[in-house]
């Protein structure tokens, strides 16, 4: 039996996360995929068999890394403070990286109509009862603790989500863009922390 060249099989679904999730083109071809790696097609359906399945293996890869990057900060043992900047700055790292997949993340979630597991939602039970300690002790603005994560991942994934509108209204390139969301991190701690 022929050994699989899990090279070639990497490669096309990092070309695809970055064609659906980057570049933000959610109905590219296998065929678009496979001119983007450099392959033929006939090998993305070899790996795959259709576009299918490879964009629901991309998704769930790409939902597990965002998973993985949340659930280390909520779960860090840091200080409040720092753990709300880590946030920011690994949320926003990753969602300029990927700016379309959440998007997707969000739409695939209704389709499906999948629930949250237990697990990850006692980690925000208790992320959420941090923030209400933090409220507490008069450190940020008293809120419902939902409403003030809410406006936490608002202020961080809208304007990437929006990234193809914000350019095209305030006329600016992708590296404009790219420092406006670098400089934008610390513009939303100095908010929750003013």
């Amino acid at each position: 039996m022929a050994q699989r060249d899990t090279g070639t099989e990497q490669l096309i679904k990092d070309t695809a996360k970055r064609i659906f999730f980057s570049e933000g083109k959610l109905h590219a071809t296998t065929q678009d995929i496979a001119d983007a790696a450099g392959v033929n097609r006939t090998l993305v359906n070899y790996y795959f068999r259709s576009r299918d399945i490879l964009f629901e293996q991309v998704a769930d890869e790409a939902r597990a890394e965002m998973s993985a990057v949340l659930d280390s900060v909520f779960s860090a043992k840091l200080a409040f403070k720092e753990k709300v900047q880590r946030l920011i700055n690994d949320f926003m790292d990753q969602a300029m990286k990927f700016p379309y997949r959440e998007m997707y993340v969000v739409t695939e979630f209704k389709r499906t109509e999948k629930t949250v597991p237990e697990e990850k939602k006692n980690r925000i039970k208790q992320f959420l009862a941090e923030i209400k300690a933090e409220m507490e002790l008069g450190r940020i603005k008293k809120m419902d603790p939902r409403h003030f994560l809410m406006n936490l991942f608002a202020l961080m994934a809208y304007p990437l989500i929006t990234t193809c509108l914000n350019k095209s209204l305030y006329n600016i390139n992708d590296n404009e863009y790219l420092k406006l969301m670098k400089e934008r991190k610390q513009l939303i701690f100095d908010m929750v922390y003013q």
